[in-house]
This record gives C-alpha cells, sequence and structure tokens, in this order.
C-alpha cells in the first residue's frame, strides 16, 4: 500500500535528549524547516511541538511552544522563498515586528508578514499558533493592495479569519489526505479563506467566498459524520437536518466535491473497521463486534465491501496486523 501522498509531519523537542532540546530544534527547525533564530525567554525547560502540511502551494504548521524569540535576520530572509506567512495565534501573548514596527497580537487574532524581509516572532507565554506559508504571486492575484497590510493586526472578530482556523483544525483532525485532487481542493479554500481575512474586495472575493462557505460548511458535515459512524440510524435527512440544510443541499455539496453522501459515509465506515482491526486495544472485540462499531448491520456486506476496497479480508488484515505488531515486540 502506497502512503498518502500529503501525510503530515510531527516533530516535538519531547524526541530529542532533553539536554540538547534546543540545539536540535535551532538546526532541525530553526534553520532545516524554518528561517530563523531561536531564543528562548526566561528559565523555563525549553519545550516546542509542530505538525506540518504541506500541500500544494500552500505550507501550514500547527502547534505549541515555550516563550521565545523566533527571529528572520536579513541575512536569512535573503535567502527565504518568496512567501507571504499568515501567524494566527490560538493561545498565549505575541508580538511581531518588521519594518520597524511592533504589533500585539491577541488570542484569535493573526499577522500578516513576508518572508523576505527581517522580523521578529516573539511569543511572550507558553502558547499554541497557526502558520501558513502562502505564494506572494497568488495573495497579490486576490488582493492587489495586500502589502497595505503587512505588520498589521488581523482582529479575531474577522469571519473568514474564524472560519479559516477552523478549516485549518479540521484538517488536523482528518489525518491524510489521499488524493492529489483533494490536496488541491484543501490548498484553494486555504488560499481563499486567507485571501477573505487579508482584505479581498469585489468579484474575486465575492467567488472566493462562495468557495470558502461551501466548504467549510461540507467540512463540518463530514466532521459530524465521522462522529456519528457508529449509529446505524444515519441518514441523510438527519445530518442536513442538523445543518439546517435540505437533502437537495447536502447532495448538491457532496457532489460538487466529486462525491456522494452514502459513498462518503461507505468510506469512513470502512477505515474506521479498518483501524480497529489493526489495533490491539481491539483485540478483545469480534470482527462483527467491529463491523457493528463502525455503523455495518449486514455481516456479510461488510466482509464482501471491505474486501473489494482493501484487497483482503477483515480476518486477514487483522492476522497480518498482528503478526507485524508480535515481530515488533
Amino acid at each position: 500500500m502506497n502512503p498518502a501522498p500529503f501525510r503530515p509531519v510531527h516533530i516535538s523537542t519531547l524526541a530529542f535528549p532533553q539536554d540538547k532540546r534546543l540545539a536540535m530544534w535551532r538546526e532541525i527547525y530553526g534553520r532545516n524547516i524554518g528561517n530563523f533564530d531561536i531564543e528562548p525567554i526566561g528559565n523555563m525547560p525549553f519545550h516546542a511541538d509542530v505538525t506540518f502540511h504541506a500541500l500544494p502551494g500552500v505550507g501550514i504548521a500547527v502547534g505549541s511552544r515555550s516563550a521565545a524569540h523566533y527571529r528572520v535576520t536579513r541575512a536569512l530572509a535573503s535567502r527565504s522563498r518568496d512567501t507571504i506567512v499568515l501567524s494566527m495565534l490560538r493561545s498565549g501573548s505575541a508580538t511581531v515586528t518588521q519594518f520597524g514596527k511592533e504589533t500585539a497580537i491577541g488570542v484569535g487574532s493573526a499577522c500578516l508578514l513576508t518572508s523576505t524581509d527581517a522580523s521578529t516572532s516573539t511569543l511572550h507565554t507558553r502558547g499554541s499558533f497557526i502558520t501558513l506559508a502562502l505564494p506572494r504571486t497568488l495573495i497579490a492575484a486576490i488582493v492587489p493592495d495586500f502589502s497595505s497590510r503587512l505588520g498589521q493586526s488581523i482582529p479575531a472578530g474577522n469571519r473568514a479569519l474564524r472560519l479559516l482556523g477552523r478549516y485549518v483544525e479540521l484538517l488536523q483532525s482528518s489525518g491524510d489526505l489521499v488524493s492529489p485532487r483533494l490536496a488541491d481542493s484543501v490548498s484553494a479554500h486555504i488560499m481563499d479563506l486567507a485571501a477573505l481575512a487579508v482584505g479581498a474586495r469585489g468579484d474575486r472575493a465575492d467567488a472566493a467566498r462562495r468557495r470558502s462557505e461551501e466548504d467549510v460548511r461540507l467540512s463540518a458535515i463530514r466532521s459530524d459524520i465521522i462522529l456519528a459512524l457508529g449509529r446505524h440510524d444515519l441518514s441523510a435527512g438527519t445530518i442536513a437536518a442538523n445543518h439546517g440544510i435540505s437533502q437537495r443541499q447536502l447532495r448538491r455539496l457532496f457532489e460538487q466535491a466529486g462525491s456522494s453522501f452514502s459513498a462518503f459515509v461507505l468510506a469512513q465506515r470502512l477505515a474506521k473497521a479498518l483501524r480497529m482491526l489493526t489495533d490491539r486495544r481491539y483485540d478483545r472485540l469480534s470482527i462483527t463486534q467491529i463491523a457493528y462499531e463502525a455503523g455495518f448491520s449486514d455481516l456479510s456486506y461488510f466482509n464482501r465491501t471491505f474486501r473489494r476496497v482493501n484487497g483482503a479480508t477483515p480476518s486477514d488484515v487483522r492476522k497480518a496486523a498482528m503478526s507485524a505488531s508480535d515481530i515488533e515486540r
């Protein structure tokens, strides 16, 4: 089985020897992934934890870290790719400085920076964040006057910014993006929401708003479906009612994404069953019980569909996973 092409990458200082955490973080994150110097604040043990998503044209970093200055010097900036950085604060207290101007960033707000100019981003307390690296050319095409907003705070009340934060959080919970088409779609919607948050206007903004709002709604619907997979009364009618839309609107949202409600539910139920079959925490459950927990009431249908999708029976998959686990021990 080939790995997902857009699998997130997670790194944490907890994986490093305690006496080398700062030095290794400076090298791995500060130099090889980012492009900045790192200076901790205070005497507390240094900690950082970040998950990266590299999507077509868009880079995402979501994580937390202890208080520190992250400085992009002129020399480092001269080696940077020409991107626009949108940094959102989820918790803590932060400031950013660029072009000689310091801006305070509150929880839920964000700031826009350019990667090719010196800057300092400071978390004054332990905090969490979402940082997006966006192509300057694409942002400029949608928001021609974006440069006037560099270094300014985007308030937490900005609706597009709130939707953007929620969308990234949904991406975090969804895990791998299994196809280039889906990754392209996610990137496009992130760009749309970022442009709206920065201040896109006119026809382009209207088009971006329509696309983004529908995609965020579909993401919320998908999330609710995943939470309700084990319910045997799960239906398009129930989900549509929960979101205040008609079943016709619900089906249209899935069709626009190249899928259908029933196909999505089936794929997620099969994925849940696969995870349970390969996880030793569910050893005590029979295959029939796992099928039921994943939302299947017909065992023969489950077995037939599972084999068609995975190329092996549930029993074969479980045996292979258990054998591999025993060898690793």
